[in-house]
């Protein structure tokens, strides 16, 4: 990946996990609502949606995908300071980055954010967001989280 591609899939990540938290739902959640060509469109839109506010290209999106408000609110009632949005973005780009082949990123990210891992991560009372990318993405792929 190009420095501008790793750059724009950052972005999208961390808009992602912005839109998922203020409508409290599962990553998979937003990623359904957006399907392959949103999610296209959003990557492609990146570059210049840099200049705009988190909070702005997320209500475009709520607004122009239907995105309801869900349930799953894992940051009222955490005990802890959570991280970013931007910082769980950053660590999803690096998941896709490191388990995708060349060109298909895309795919790679519909399926990390739609799996069972996002919603670990996404669960703020644990400390599974803190752990080592590379432990992160073996557990994904070995389809639970490992001892």
């Amino acid at each position: 990946m190009t420095k501008k591609e790793r750059n724009d899939l950052f972005y999208l990540c961390s808009l992602i996990e912005y839109t998922a938290r203020k409508t409290n739902n599962k990553r998979g959640a937003i990623i359904q609502a957006l399907g392959r060509t949103g999610i296209e469109k959003q990557l492609y839109d990146a570059q210049v949606n840099h200049c705009l506010s988190f909070e702005q290209v997320s209500d475009e999106i709520i607004e122009q995908y239907n995105i309801p408000d869900g349930d799953f609110d894992t940051i009222t009632e955490c005990k802890y300071t959570i991280p970013g949005f931007m910082d769980i973005g950053k660590l999803y780009s690096i998941m896709i980055e490191d388990c995708s082949k060349p060109g298909k990123e895309i795919d790679e990210l519909m399926k990390i954010f739609s799996s069972y891992i996002s919603d670990k991560i996404s669960d703020f009372q644990t400390d599974v967001y803190y752990q080592n990318p590379s432990y992160l993405e073996c557990s994904y792929q070995a389809g639970y989280l490992l001892d």
